[in-house]
């Protein structure tokens, strides 16, 4: 019984009255003790959980940490190497693609069409001198620093060629076996 029901009867209350009160405090006070153990408990249980540990800075970076530090500077270095060597060839291409625009020119094409033709006249007037109606039997010519001498015994004909270097390259020709 709690202290209403017994405030509402008139009069004193009665001595079992007294000790059902009694032992209804009695067991509100144990009841409200075995949850304040159990929140402790649960509170002990659950800041095991919640330790904390120092703070330690470590850096990321290899350099400073010293942690994988030779990896670290070899890719460094391996980065570094394909950068120069993507920027050498990116000149190297530039310079072959300037090179080919002057070769394409057209003053540069009439040049090696004009050089073609002349070297395609001196060599008919070396064969007319060779084998013409009048063949000569020996000569030279001067071409751009390299000596061009030509002897013929009647069989053979033997071309000396001297570059520019000093040297000599020497090609015969069976002067009777040229038929078409």
């Amino acid at each position: 019984m709690t202290k209403e029901k017994i405030k509402k009867k008139r009069g004193r209350p009665s001595k079992a009255d007294l000790e059902k009160l009694k032992y209804e405090e009695e067991k509100d006070r144990l009841i409200k003790f075995i949850f304040l153990i159990g929140i402790i408990l649960f509170g002990g249980i659950f800041i095991q959980h919640l330790t904390a540990d120092q703070i330690v800075h470590k850096f990321k970076s290899p350099s400073f940490s010293g942690v994988n530090t030779s990896s670290h500077y070899l890719t460094i270095e391996n980065q570094e190497f394909n950068r120069k060597m993507t920027i050498k060839e990116e000149i190297k291409a530039l310079q072959e693609q300037i090179e080919r625009d002057k070769e394409n020119t057209t003053l540069a094409r009439f040049m090696r069409n004009l050089e073609s033709r002349i070297y395609a006249q001196l060599s008919r007037q070396l064969v007319d001198n060779l084998f013409g109606e009048t063949p000569q039997t020996e000569g030279t010519i001067e071409l751009e620093g390299n000596t061009i001498e030509y002897t013929s015994d009647g069989q053979f004909i033997t071309l000396r060629i001297t570059n520019q270097d000093g040297e000599v390259t020497e090609i015969t020709l069976p002067i009777g076996s040229f038929t078409f």
